[in-house]
């Protein structure tokens, strides 16, 4: 599910969105937007033209704040991935259609159902000039499983026998049961390799300012000066030629205000950013200084309950609140256009790609399609629930404006149903640990989840809302015909035959799992007019997408370009 997005924002943006609403309420029977509004569908882009020219300096912003750790094992959130995807290589690269390609490992197979072989590219050395061994590889693997390592991914080890090297370039993985998933989390963190002998050095400091890394990617990691910037420099001796960094110096930002981040983008003094707010993107549309790119997204958002307490546990009262949100109006207003309507949580990038793509698609298409807005409906079944408390206290995260907007829409319609929402905004640390400790979530009946799909596969998501053990089933959903489903769809290797399992299961959860879709991003992002090159899709969080990065030779100003 991943941390949620948080942003703090100023006074004056949160009185923007709030105003903003104001149009948005006159909405919530399907009216149309606000007179005058030039909102429209964007064009999506996976990839923005390739670039030619060498650049001295690249400045780029994390909207999502500065990184807790750049430690490839604990990588789970925007802005970490966004470094670390420009410094240490995974085993498996994710492309920028979402879909896999060779990495460090040049090729595998399955001698049988349990076992996997990875056959590991010759002639990669990290940035300190060693070679990489299996050895690395295994070392890499291996501590996942640690605790003590606190990797995000240790689940992913759950079914693992062992990992050994069986040549100076090969490694062998072994399973209690197929696992179909285990090879696409080598495309994120979890598969990302460092220098054994490092990490051993480093130990609880790597990945930290003080304890550094060492890995074999793009950009090299010098400097990270906390609370201001962190700092790579091109790897010249990087072993895939055709990726060898255009720009001789990464600087990394931490601007989370959006009026400043805006004025920094205008002025040339950041030449680029993911995850540009709705609000920024309508001041940067028309900016001379480069352009807005919106690309496909494996992004989600949805409402989620807490708690079996919670009156949102009540599917009915799920079905309520869905019925009462107009989605159009929302995606018209509060996303200015750059959102798809879900019929469930999983967004359509995440499959759209794989091998099975048929299968996925044509069960998609016949999920029951989003209702209209149905107020009479919607206080018909409040009443068939008839819960104990009709106040839902939902986490946000402080300054969210997307979040805000949504929530204070679903507000205003929900008391014409008999139901209260309190919003409650959480500082970033707060909305984090919710996810993790169950004490932070008391006083709480939902959250607003703000997450993405990280690998090319829809049951990884699946899985954590709907099994059984799993530590973000906060409803203790249980079905035991989707579990199997789903337990079966993991331990199927044929790629179509896994993908009907999980379609079956997906069909019989989106029935009865207490879940309230609400939309699914576009990608959003500025480049400036003297760059090029940077996939505009998700799927950046976890490519090397600043070595794709280059120049135009279309001028540019300020820090960005000096």
């Amino acid at each position: 599910m991943h941390a949620p997005r948080t942003a703090p924002g100023t006074a004056r943006t949160l009185a923007a969105a709030l105003s903003a609403l104001v149009a948005l309420s006159a909405c919530t029977s399907g009216a149309g937007g606000p007179s005058g509004s030039s909102t429209s569908t964007p064009k999506l882009t996976t990839t923005t033209p390739a670039a030619t020219g060498a650049l001295d300096q690249v400045t780029w912003n994390l909207p999502m704040g500065e990184p807790t750790t750049l430690d490839p094992a604990k990588v789970g959130d925007y802005s970490p991935s966004t470094v670390v995807s420009n410094l240490c290589d995974p085993l498996l690269r994710l492309k920028a259609d979402y879909s896999i390609a060779p990495g460090l490992a040049t090729s595998w197979h399955r001698p049988d159902p349990r076992t996997l072989v990875l056959n590991l590219r010759e002639g990669v050395r990290f940035w300190n000039g060693e070679p990489m061994t299996a050895g690395d590889v295994v070392a890499s693997l291996l501590r996942q499983r640690d605790p003590a390592t606190q990797s995000v991914n240790i689940n992913v080890m759950a079914g693992v026998t062992s990992v050994t090297a069986t040549g100076a370039h090969q490694v062998t993985v072994r399973f209690e049961a197929p696992d179909q998933l285990f090879l696409k989390y080598l495309v994120n963190g979890f598969g990302a390799v460092s220098e054994a002998a490092y990490l051993k050095k480093a130990g609880s400091s790597y990945g930290t300012a003080k304890g550094g890394l060492m890995c074999t990617g793009p950009f090299r990691l010098t400097s990270w000066k906390s609370g201001e910037s962190i700092t790579a420099v091109r790897n010249g001796d990087y072993w895939d030629a055709a990726l060898r960094p255009k720009a001789e110096k990464l600087t990394f930002r931490f601007i989370t205000d959006s009026s400043t981040l805006t004025s920094a983008l205008l002025s040339g003094h950041i030449d680029g950013s993911y995850e540009i707010p709705s609000t920024v993107t309508r001041a940067l549309r028309s900016s001379r200084t480069g352009t807005v790119y919106y690309g496909p997204s494996a992004q989600t958002v949805f409402l989620y309950p807490t708690s079996t307490a919670s009156p949102l546990a009540d599917r009915r009262i799920a079905d309520a609140l869905s019925l009462i949100l107009d989605r159009d109006a929302l995606i018209r207003n509060v996303y200015d256009g750059a959102a798809q309507k879900p019929k469930t949580f999983i967004p359509s990038l995440v499959w759209k790609n794989s091998e099975a793509a048929d299968v996925y698609a044509t069960a998609h298409d016949a999920l029951p399609a989003l209702p209209p807005v149905d107020e009479d409906r919607a206080r018909k079944l409040v009443e068939q629930a008839a819960p104990r408390q009709r106040t839902l206290t939902v986490a946000m995260g402080a300054g969210d404006q997307q979040s805000l907007q949504t929530l204070t829409f679903l507000q205003a319609a929900a008391k014409r149903i008999g139901l209260e929402v309190v919003i409650r905004q959480l500082q970033p640390t707060q909305m984090s640990g919710l996810f993790y400790d169950p004490s932070a979530r008391e006083g709480l009946d939902a959250t607003m989840v703000l997450g993405y799909v990280e690998i090319p596969d829809p049951l990884s998501y699946a899985e954590m809302l709907t099994a059984p053990e799993s530590p973000l089933n906060w409803t203790k959903y249980r079905n035991a015909e989707v579990t199997a489903l789903l337990r079966q769809a993991k331990a199927t290797l044929d790629p179509a035959r896994s993908a009907a399992l999980f379609t079956r299961a997906q069909a019989l959860y989106t029935e009865d799992l207490p879940i309230v879709p609400l939309a699914w991003p576009h990608e959003r992002m500025f480049l400036n007019k003297r760059l090029s090159g940077a996939p505009a899709s998700f799927a950046y969080i976890n490519m090397p997408w600043a070595a794709h990065l280059g120049g135009t030779g279309d001028g540019g100003t300020g820090e960005g370009g000096s």
